[in-house]
C-alpha cells in the first residue's frame, strides 16, 4: 500500500485501530477478570494482582529499547505483530498462574509474576510501534482522529471482551477461564496480522539505521541522544504528570461518592459511566477540531489540563459543600476535559515524533510511552494511599478526598504550564515537518527562545 503521497485514509486508520482492540481485549482479561478470580473465587489478599497490575506497568519502562529496536531494523510490523503474540502468550500463562494459585499458591505467583511481565513487554512493543507507524502513515489533519478512532477501538476492545468473555466463562471454572484467555489471545493475534499486513511500505517508514546504531552501547547513545532534545525531555514531563493526575482519578472517584454523597455501588458505578461518556465527548471534539486546525492540539492539550484542574478543583470543594453540590454534572465535565487533553496529547506526540534526530522515531515515542506507562503505574498507588494517610491524620474523609483532588488539579496546572513551554520552542527548520513547527508555534515566532 503507497501512502507516502496522500497518507493513510480512513479505512487504514481503522485497520491500524483493531490492533489496539486486540491489545485491549487481552488486558482487559488479565487487569480485570484475573483480577477478581484471584480476591474473589481464591480468597488472595486484593495487593496480589494490585502488585502484578503494577509490575506489568513498570516493565513498560522498556519501551524506549523496543522503539529503539524497531528503528534500528526501519521496519514496524514485526514489533506490532511480535508485541501482541508477547502479550498473549503472557495473558495466556497469567491464566494458567490463577489455576496453579488454587492448589500451590507460590509457584502460581512465581509464574504470574512472568506472565505479567510478558504483559507488560507486548504491550510496550506494540503499542510503542505502533503509534509510531500511525504518525508516519497519517498526514498531519488526520492525526487528532487517528488518535480518537484508536483510543475508541481499544475501549471497544475492552467492552466487547468483557461482555462476550463475562458470559463464556459461566459457569465459572478455572479450566474455562484459561480456554477462553487462550482464545482472546489467537483471535487478537490474527486480527493484529490482518490489520497491519501490506499497511507499511516494503522498504519501511523509519529512517535507514546507521552502521552505528547496531554497535555495542547504541542504545544508550541513542536515549542520551534523545534526552539532549529539549522538547523530548519536557513532552515526557509533561505526559508523567498529567498522566499521573489522570490515572490517580480512576481508584478516587467513585469510592468518593459513596463515602462523602452516600451513593450506592449502582449509583457510583452510573457517575463512573458518566465520566466515560464526558470522555468520550472530549475526544470527539479535539479529533473534529484537529481535522480542521492540526495547529490548535495545543491550545486542546493546554485547555484540557487547565479545565481538569478547574474540574476538579470543584470537586474539592464539593467534599465540603456536601449533597447539594451538582455532582453529576461536575463529574461529566471533568470526563469531557481528560478527553480533550488526553487525544490531544497523544495527537501532539503523532506530530512531535519525527522532530529531532533522525531514526530517533521509536526511542522517542517510548520514552513518552514510559513516562505514560510510569505514571499510571504511581497514580491509583498514591492516590489511594494519600487518601487513607489523611483520613487516619485527621478522622475526615471529605478533607481526605478533597486534599487528594486539590493535588491532582495543582499537577493538572503544572502539567499545562509544561505544555505551554514546549509549545513556544523554536522549531530546527532541518528537521521539523512544517505541520509539527505549526503546532510547536503556529504563528512561526522564531523570537521565544527554549525556556
Amino acid at each position: 500500500m503507497n501512502t507516502a503521497g496522500t497518507g493513510l485514509g480512513w479505512l487504514g486508520i481503522v485497520r491500524l485501530g483493531f490492533v489496539q482492540t486486540a491489545l485491549g481485549a487481552i488486558v482487559v482479561l488479565t487487569t480485570s477478570t484475573l483480577n477478581r478470580v484471584m480476591v474473589v473465587e481464591l480468597g488472595l489478599l486484593a495487593a496480589l494482582p494490585g502488585a502484578l497490575v503494577a509490575l506489568h506497568y513498570m516493565i513498560q519502562i522498556m519501551r524506549p529499547r523496543f522503539g529503539h529496536g524497531s528503528d534500528v531494523g526501519g521496519r514496524r510490523t514485526p514489533w506490532i505483530i511480535g508485541g501482541i503474540a508477547v502479550l498473549g502468550a503472557g495473558g495466556v500463562l497469567a491464566s494458567l498462574a490463577t489455576l496453579i494459585m488454587a492448589d500451590h499458591t507460590v509457584a502460581g505467583i512465581a509464574l504470574a509474576v512472568v506472565a505479567f511481565s510478558l504483559i507488560g513487554a507486548g504491550v510496550g512493543a506494540a503499542g510503542t510501534s505502533l503509534l509510531v507507524l500511525l504518525a508516519a502513515l497519517t498526514t498531519p489533519n488526520r492525526r487528532a482522529p487517528a488518535a480518537t478512532i484508536t483510543w475508541l477501538m481499544m475501549i471497544t476492545g475492552f467492552a466487547v471482551t468483557a461482555g462476550v468473555a463475562g458470559a463464556l466463562l459461566d459457569p465459572f471454572s478455572m479450566q474455562r477461564l484459561l480456554a477462553v484467555t487462550a482464545a482472546v489471545a489467537a483471535i487478537a493475534l490474527t486480527v493484529t496480522i490482518v490489520a497491519v499486513w501490506g499497511i507499511e511500505p516494503r522498504s519501511g517508514v523509519a529512517a535507514p539505521a546507521s552502521d552505528a546504531s547496531q554497535k555495542p552501547g547504541a542504545f544508550m547513545a541513542a536515549v542520551r541522544e534523545v534526552l539532549a532534545e529539549r522538547h523530548t525531555r519536557r513532552f515526557g514531563l509533561f505526559v508523567f504528570i498529567s498522566m499521573l493526575a489522570y490515572s490517580a482519578q480512576d481508584l478516587v472517584l467513585e469510592p468518593f461518592a459513596g463515602a462523602v454523597f452516600g451513593f450506592t455501588p449502582g449509583d457510583s458505578t452510573q457517575l463512573g459511566g458518566l465520566q466515560h461518556g464526558g470522555v468520550l465527548i472530549g475526544m470527539i471534539a479535539v479529533a473534529i477540531i484537529g481535522a480542521r486546525a492540526p495547529g490548535a492540539l495545543r491550545q486542546c492539550m493546554i485547555g484540557g489540563c487547565l479545565m481538569s484542574a478547574v474540574l476538579l478543583a470543584s470537586l474539592a470543594l464539593s467534599g465540603q459543600v456536601g449533597p447539594g453540590w451538582p455532582l453529576a454534572a461536575n463529574v461529566f465535565a471533568l470526563g469531557a476535559a481528560n478527553g480533550v487533553f488526553a487525544v490531544a496529547a497523544i495527537g501532539s506526540m503523532m506530530h512531535l515524533v519525527s522532530e529531532g534526530s533522525r531514526g530517533r522515531d521509536g526511542v522517542r515515542m517510548g520514552v513518552w510511552g514510559a513516562a505514560q506507562a510510569i505514571a499510571f503505574g504511581l497514580g491509583g498507588i498514591l492516590g489511594t494511599v494519600a487518601i487513607d494517610i489523611i483520613r487516619f491524620a485527621t478522622g475526615e474523609v471529605s478533607i481526605a478526598y478533597s486534599l487528594v483532588f486539590a493535588a491532582q488539579a495543582a499537577l493538572f496546572v503544572s502539567a499545562a504550564i509544561l505544555a505551554a513551554h514546549i509549545s513556544r520552542r523554536r522549531p530546527n527548520q532541518n528537521t521539523t515537518s512544517a505541520a509539527a513547527a505549526a503546532l510547536i508555534d503556529p504563528r512561526g515566532d522564531a523570537a521565544h527562545e527554549p525556556l
